[in-house]
């Protein structure tokens, strides 16, 4: 099996690029909307959002090298692992934040409220992942029998509600930088155009933005 295809750059640059949004909408989270110091986001939360995004794809990389070996097939591609922007939100509005303003309105300073904000989302943290685990083993039997259409409708809705239209609205703010890497993603991934030397559409969309919005 090969380690390193060209569509690799091109997964490289789109991963990177959603977990770095990721991060950013995380700190503008944490220390805006929860009232987070410096010292717990820059020490704490995103070291350990960095951590647990090097670890999760070094394990899904390994996964997919084992379905590859089971199965012999040399085009058996690892799952992208990122940030659940859907949970990212549930954890912040539904627990951490009303988890803060109940201990402010308990008597609490605010560095006490943002402590207990924090260690709130961690228990919440901790719930969602033994819910997922023991989701795990019913998991293919659901996908199964129910209809893909059911499955996916409340993940599009969503993704188009909560993800996309930030991001539209500011395509069309910013016309020329937003509509010129648009043009770009459309060729290279649905037009099927090979740009020259074999730069991936992704590094292209990406150069083109930074320079255009500089």
């Amino acid at each position: 099996m090969r380690w390193f295809v060209r569509g690799d750059i091109d997964g490289f640059f789109a991963l990177a690029l959603d977990n770095l949004v990721q991060l950013l909408l995380i700190d503008g989270l944490c220390r805006f909307v929860l009232g987070f110091s410096e010292e717990l986001v820059y020490g704490r939360i995103l070291p350990g959002v960095a951590l647990s995004l090097v670890v999760g794809n070094l394990f899904y990389a390994y996964q997919a090298r084992k379905l590859a070996e089971a199965t012999g097939r040399d085009d058996v591609c690892a799952l992208p692992y990122g940030i659940n922007t859907v949970s990212l939100f549930a954890h912040v509005f539904l627990v951490m934040l009303p988890a803060k303003l109940a201990a402010q309105a308990a008597g609490a300073d605010d560095a006490t409220a943002a402590d207990l904000a924090w260690k709130a989302g961690l228990v919440a943290c901790l719930g969602s992942g033994l819910i997922e685990f023991a989701g795990a083993f019913v998991a293919e039997k659901l996908r199964k029998y129910t209809p893909r259409a059911a499955l996916l409708s409340t993940l599009s809705g969503i993704a188009l509600g909560f993800i996309s239209l930030g991001f539209l609205f500011r395509t069309f703010a910013h016309p020329l930088v937003g509509l010129s890497t648009l043009a770009v993603i459309l060729l290279a991934f649905f037009g099927g155009v090979r740009f020259k030397g074999g730069l991936s559409g992704g590094m292209i969309a990406l150069t083109l933005g930074t320079a255009l919005a500089w």
